[in-house]
């Protein structure tokens, strides 16, 4: 039985920061060689077996677990590190990012309130943004887990904006508030209605048109069908980067009808809104500084480490009333800790927020945004000329246009029945990820399924692009002979 100690502190402290400084050097050892190692590697029965062990009771020392952590741990991660993880819409992270998550550590902040130097960093953070996006003084917003808890937050917001404050404590039985979105919408937006007692049946699937964006005559049709069911309309959601082909809505359109409909209107930008910081992308999202909200993710096109959303506010005080309460023990001073008001609290649902502000403003400050968005320009040029590549092989089909970063494609070659080209394609992709040479995903486009390559990673270079191609032709050629 280990000897019980006071505390939970060190009783060496140089000891600890002997094993701190190993355990450092292994972690930035790992990201410096993870290129040299497989996209993904499943890990082992044995190994997942190990972590089904019983609840301990005794202490282990330091070294112990960070032997652990290397040996059975980082091997096995997602991928999404390796220059050849093209799958789902994942940052690449940056070692850099590894230092502020040190100092947010050490701090132990909690960004629910009071008044501590972690909230002003927040609230610059916040700024940013605020300029990035050319909102007005009005303006505010949250940093959050991610684009899933920030649509949450808007549309909360615009829930209570045009449905009444009163919602708050008398609920939403009978509510005949309805939106609208593109069908190629992501997930996160029908299962926000379903948390906030809407229902997914009060969200409107709009149709898209041949460059998958929203079509604005079905849009406007869908409004007034509404308006002449006696339903009540209340917010357009516009996509800048649709989860399938990257897409984006006609955004300026969008506000226009928002304006004239008098309706919220909100972005989900979970990748795509990011694209500002490029000159080259920024006129693609022409109307996105009208937006009454903006969901969108640093740690993807960003590469701040996980997690780290935010939800940005035209008018801070819509947010603030949606959420904004303070019982006694939360009560707002005008000096001590309790000041600070009002509280990050107010503006979301979390009381306990950890310091995730300080990672963004390490990312935002240490890079700048020409260097960011420069980033972002070079994923989209290789998107396009990755698209370029394939038209040109004759056993490889384009299935959409490239609207940004995301590429979907399949192999196609002479002889292979249209029935058989979903399996044939799916066995390419799962032989690609076990063999550990590049992660994309799939999805369907049309109906067909297609291999999917999102370009969200700095470390991507066209030689990965180019090996992808050669190993996705090279395995279908094996491969089909089989399915036939």
């Amino acid at each position: 039985m280990t000897t019980l100690r006071k505390g939970l502190d060190p009783e060496d402290w140089e000891a600890l920061c002997q094993e701190a400084h190993a355990a450092l050097d292994a972690a930035f050892a790992h990201m410096r060689g993870r290129a040299e190692a497989p996209v993904w590697r499943r890990p082992p029965d044995d190994l997942r077996a190990k972590l089904r062990a019983a609840l301990p009771g005794d202490a282990t020392p330091t070294p112990a677990l960070v032997s652990r952590i290397v040996r059975d741990f980082l091997p096995y991660d997602v991928g999404n590190t390796h220059p050849r993880f093209f799958g789902w819409v994942h940052g690449a992270g940056t070692p850099e990012g590894v230092i502020p998550e040190i100092f947010a550590a050490a701090m132990n902040a909690n960004l629910g309130g009071r008044d501590h130097i972690a909230n002003e960093v927040e609230k610059q953070v916040i700024a940013w943004c605020v300029e990035m996006f050319d909102f007005p003084a009005t303006a505010g917003g949250l940093v959050l887990s991610g684009t899933s808890m920030a649509t949450l937050v808007a549309l909360k917001a615009a829930r209570e904006k045009h449905g009444g404050l009163q919602q708050r404590d008398s609920g939403i039985e009978g509510s005949r508030l309805r939106a609208y979105a593109s069908d190629q919408s992501h997930s996160c937006i029908a299962r926000a209605f379903d948390i906030l007692g809407l229902g997914r049946d009060a969200l409107r699937r709009i149709p898209v048109d041949a460059d998958f964006r929203m079509d604005i005559d079905a849009l406007s049709a869908a409004i007034a069908a509404d308006r002449a069911a006696g339903l009540q309309p209340f917010c357009v959601i516009g996509t800048a980067g649709s989860v399938n082909v990257g897409a984006i809505d006609p955004l300026e359109r969008l506000a226009q009808i928002a304006g004239a409909e008098g309706l919220w209107f909100h972005v989900d930008g979970a990748f795509g809104a990011l694209a500002v910081l490029s000159p080259a992308e920024n006129p693609l999202l022409k109307g996105i500084s009208r937006a009454d909200s903006i969901a969108f993710d640093f740690h993807k096109w960003l590469h701040v480490n996980y997690d780290a959303g935010f939800v940005l506010m035209r008018d801070a005080n819509a947010q603030r009333n949606a959420f904004s309460e303070r019982p006694d023990y939360l009560a707002a001073a005008t000096r001590g800790l309790a000041a600070g008001n009002p509280w990050p609290c107010e503006y979301g649902p979390e009381l306990s927020r950890g310091f995730r502000a300080l990672k963004i403003w390490y990312q935002i400050a240490r890079f700048g945004t020409a260097h960011l968005g420069a980033s972002i320009a070079m994923n989209c040029e290789q998107a396009r000329d990755l698209a370029a590549c394939i038209q040109k092989a004759p056993d490889l089909e384009l299935l959409a246009p490239v609207a940004l970063n995301i590429v979907c494609f399949r192999y196609a070659p002479a002889g292979v029945p249209a029935a058989l080209l979903d399996d044939l394609n799916g066995e390419i992709v799962i032989q690609l990820q076990e063999t550990g040479v590049a992660a994309p995903s799939t999805t369907r486009i049309n109906g067909a399924l297609a291999i999917r390559v999102n370009l969200t990673n700095h470390r991507t270079r066209h030689g990965d692009l180019e090996q992808l191609v050669d190993e996705v032709r090279h395995l279908g050629s094996i491969t089909a002979p089989q399915t036939l």
